[in-house]
């Protein structure tokens, strides 16, 4: 296990839970699963403009992410960058009317080796929606570019998109180790409970290309 898997597997398998859930906008959330059935993977899809193939890709260098991009589903935002909170969870951003994905800054940078975690609101309180709102609407192969500091973009292809319960959620195939670069996109989901949702939905990704 490496020194970043070390890190944060504990504290970020209770963390992670939380993310994406703030706000109290009422309506329907990203993903409605039926009360008393399993959380499920899914990679249906079929082709479009904004899907690509996953093809293996050499691994990039360290470079610090500053933008996101998702064209399937109409994301465009800069990233922040997170680290723990002062109770060893992972910080989300904050609940602000421009509201912003983060990069966990003790994960490896887009395009290393290993798994990239970013994370977002589903919905930020009285400023409505968050930029994770349609997360749970990608499919196998839906392109996500993230751009570098250095100039670069690593471009990802979906893997699998899964919708889990809090009470079960993933931390190893999360925060894991894993062989070549991936991503994690994480936020809120399925049926609300109070002032939060009960399930979070998370986009596995791997890098497919990088552009200069």
């Amino acid at each position: 296990m490496t020194s970043f898997s070390r890190c944060v597997f504990v504290a970020a398998a209770t963390a992670a839970l939380l993310v994406g859930c703030g706000g109290h906008l009422a309506g329907p959330p990203a993903v409605s699963r039926p009360g008393g059935t399993p959380p499920s993977s899914r990679t249906a899809g079929t082709p479009a403009d904004s899907r690509t193939v996953a093809k293996p890709a050499h691994a990039l260098g360290r470079s610090i992410p500053v933008g996101l991009r998702i064209p399937a589903i109409g994301v465009d935002t800069p990233l922040m960058r997170l680290g723990l909170a002062p109770d060893g969870s992972v910080q989300v951003p904050p609940i602000a009317a421009h509201d912003e994905a983060g990069w966990y800054r003790h994960s490896p940078t887009p395009g290393q080796k290993g798994p990239s975690v970013i994370l977002g609101h589903v919905t930020v309180g009285a400023y409505g929606d968050g930029v994770f709102r349609h997360l749970a609407r990608l499919r196998h192969g839906d392109r996500i570019v993230v751009r570098l500091e250095n100039g670069r973009s690593a471009v990802f292809a979906v893997s699998t998109v899964r919708t889990v319960a809090k009470a079960d959620f993933p931390a190893d195939a999360v925060y894991g180790d894993v062989d070549r670069p991936e991503l994690r996109l994480i936020t809120c989901g399925g049926p609300r409970s109070g002032d939060g949702y009960l399930d979070n939905v998370i986009v596995f990704a791997a890098l497919s290309s990088a552009n200069p």
